[in-house]
């Protein structure tokens, strides 16, 4: 008799294996030392689609809406069914005594497994894996505390109801509103209120109107400082005004009224979990949210330098001191003169990095303690380690301490404001020294000041009127996207329901890139460098569906909900009942949404037919140009003419996506200017110049 081990992916199960003593080979197993150890290849079974359950259901009508299954049925994928086939052969075998779910430990992992289990008829009894780090310390202490399966029940409801939920919303509301607009628009629980924010802050973009002011700046020698008026404004409305003050001050006396200097404390940051990681590998390197997990899990699984990503916890328990301290010890190259700098600070019980009362199912990101130094690491996998091995020294350093120092300088009734900062200890900052980027200060922030005290005279050798423009809010880009889903109940306008709503967010830490992909995926949002802008179809779509998919607020309470289950709260006929009116209430506002001009797209499996622009090609002068999908080119291409412009050709030097009207006035003029910088065409090809800051 052995004991089955069922592992997500084949390098854990490799891992697993090798820790276990189970070297020798069998069909897609493993085996050895009263142990085999099999794999599944992610999710190896999933919920039926609509057409599964009844063939009417094959073609979309909106008479048969909405679809509410008394019971969701599973299948198993066809492209990975022989895999299936071999663990359920395994699970049923009268030679396995018991089973080991060695998934990933979160709601995923334990969906995929027990889909498996109940999908294979098995009776046998299971207990869980449930590590933080797949080291060889970390697995065999895994196995020594294994738990019944049981325990973990209530995570599985959680999953389950997720799954049901998606399902449930995404049929039906994807096939009520095709049906509708006849065209294929995919609308999800958690995906359709995310793009919501994007659309939100395209439509912000689009109807800001840049508003002209005025600064004046003061020189006094030694320092400088900005004009204020009464209630500390320092924008002046007209140039006439600011050019009479600057008149008015130049060679004028002035004197010191204020002068203060304020103690001001940074504490550490705290650890990572996986959003964090990705908002700030996102701001640092440029990485999608996507690869940050991507990279993450490459570090835990295959160089298994860093515990598990897939957390939304930024804390550790309070057990794991001595690991830490041995965690830091083991830093090399040059990380080992922070991880010495952090045990010389003492690796203390403070509340900001351990608290048991903060864990969810995992604890923060952290290093394991395996040395990095000769492990053939990528820069991208180098850099994220690096990230998370610094958070954790940092996180013992002394406080960043500084003086806020700030003065007024009155030149008659005209008042100049100057601040300053003083670093009085450089504490956790100095993990990152040798990393940080100097911003360039705007005029009027922190400068090096001298000390001043009230009363003190100055002579003001001038002042310098400077024309600027107030700024649109920024796009979007995966950091800040991360943030608002991450904190989705901000969104919510009415201030009681706010407050109660504070904590809920969309999605999980381990879903919300496969999101932010999926929605590009659709053509609802595109990137254009870092950021994610909201298309013409995913505006359309926002218009077109009710706040009740659109908003943040209905995700975010069935997200709490969710949590609330995982937790062993109950709740889950509730929920699916909530659910299951949602998605009745879809199909019927679709039946009456407003009429939307979505653009009519080619079916699947029909290639669209060319659009012409009634333009002549300025290459060959023969041909005509045209427009796919994905570029405009000349008709005669097949002839040999190379004319061709890509849609998208502009993006990664910050430009715009190009259009027919884009292309038509590049074609007439040569340069068309925007906003931000000038698209200039010759001899075929356009490229994007940036207006200068």
């Amino acid at each position: 008799m052995h004991t089955l081990v069922v592992a997500e992916k084949p390098s854990v199960a490799r891992d697993i294996a090798r820790v276990l003593g189970a070297g020798d080979r069998g069909e897609n197993c493993l085996m050895g030392g009263g142990y085999v150890v099999t794999w599944a290849l992610g999710h190896l079974v999933t919920l039926k689609e609509p057409q599964e359950l009844d063939e009417r259901y094959t073609r979309w009508k909106a008479a048969d809406l909405p679809i509410l299954p008394e019971r969701m049925e599973t299948k198993v994928i066809r492209k990975t069914q022989k895999q299936f086939t071999c663990i359920k052969k395994l699970m049923n075998a009268p030679e396995t005594a018991d089973i080991v779910c060695a998934t990933d430990s979160g709601r995923e992992g334990e969906l995929i497994f027990r889909y498996i289990y109940e999908k294979a008829g098995c009776r046998k009894p299971v207990r869980r894996l449930w590590i933080s780090s797949m080291t060889d310390e970390a697995i065999r202490a895994g196995f020594d505390a294994l738990a019944p399966s049981s325990q973990y029940d209530a995570l599985y409801h959680s999953a389950r109801c997720r799954a049901d939920a998606d399902w449930l919303i995404g049929m039906n509301a994807t096939r009520a509103y095709t049906l509708r607009y006849d065209v294929l628009l995919s609308i999800g629980r958690v995906q359709t209120p995310t793009l919501s924010m994007l659309v939100k802050r395209r439509k912000e973009i689009d109807s800001f109107v840049p508003q002209t002011y005025y600064t004046v700046r003061a020189d006094f020698g030694d320092y400088q400082g900005m004009y204020i008026g009464a209630k500390g404004e320092k924008r002046i409305d007209s140039r006439e005004e600011a050019e009479a003050i600057a008149a008015r001050v130049k060679g004028a006396q002035a004197v010191v009224t204020e002068a203060t200097r304020e103690r001001k404390t940074e504490r550490p940051p705290l650890l990572y979990d996986l959003t964090t990681l990705q908002r700030e590998a996102n701001a640092r390197f440029g990485f999608t949210a996507k690869k940050t997990l991507a990279t993450a899990q490459k570090l835990y699984e295959t160089h298994k330098l860093l515990t598990y990503p897939r957390t939304d916890s930024r804390y550790l328990s309070r057990d794991m001191l001595p690991k830490v301290e041995k965690t830091l010890g083991s830093y090399s190259g040059e990380l080992a003169a922070v991880g010495q700098g952090a045990l010389g600070h003492g690796v203390r019980m403070t509340p900001r990095v351990f608290d048991d009362a903060k864990l969810t199912d995992h604890h923060a990101i952290i290093p394991t303690g395996r040395r990095a130094e000769n492990l053939q690491l990528t820069p991208d996998e180098r850099g994220l380690y690096d990230m998370v091995a610094r958070r954790l020294a940092a996180a013992f350093y002394p406080n960043h301490e500084y003086d806020a120092l700030k003065a007024v300088t009155a030149c008659g009734e005209d008042r100049f404001l100057s601040t300053g900062k003083s670093v009085v200890q450089e504490g956790w900052k100095e993990v990152y020294r040798d990393q940080t980027t100097k911003k360039k200060k705007k005029d009027d922030e922190e400068q090096s000041l001298p000390a001043l005290a009230q009363g003190d005279e100055r002579l003001c050798r001038g002042a310098k009127v400077k024309e600027e423009q107030t700024k649109p809010p920024k796009e979007h880009n995966d950091a800040s996207i991360l943030s608002e889903m991450e904190h989705a109940g901000r969104q919510i306008e009415d201030e009681e329901l706010r407050e109660q709503m504070k904590d809920c967010a969309l999605g999980t830490p381990a879903t919300r890139a496969a999101i932010i992909e999926r929605l590009i995926e659709v053509g609802y949002v595109r990137r254009s460098g870092k950021n994610l802008i909201a298309t013409q179809k995913g505006v359309q779509l926002i218009d077109a569906v009710p706040p009740e998919i659109a908003s943040p607020e209905t995700t975010g309470r069935w997200e709490r909900a969710l949590s609330d289950i995982a937790k062993g709260k109950g709740g889950e006929e509730r929920f699916r009942e909530g659910i299951a009116r949602l998605a009745a209430f879809l199909v019927g506002h679709a039946v009456s949404a407003p009429d939307v001009p979505f653009e009519k797209e080619a079916r699947k499996g029909r290639r669209a037919a060319p659009k012409g622009l009634g333009l002549t090609c300025p290459i060959c002068g023969k041909g005509n140009v045209a427009e796919n999908s994905k570029s405009f080119y000349c008709t005669r291409f097949r002839d040999g003419c190379a004319f061709t412009i890509w849609k998208d050709a502009l993006e990664r030097s910050g430009g715009p996506v190009m259009t027919a009207k884009l292309v038509e006035l590049c074609l007439k003029n040569g340069d068309v200017r925007g906003s931000t910088g000038v698209i200039h065409y010759e001899g075929g090809r356009v490229s994007f110049i940036r207006n200068s800051m």
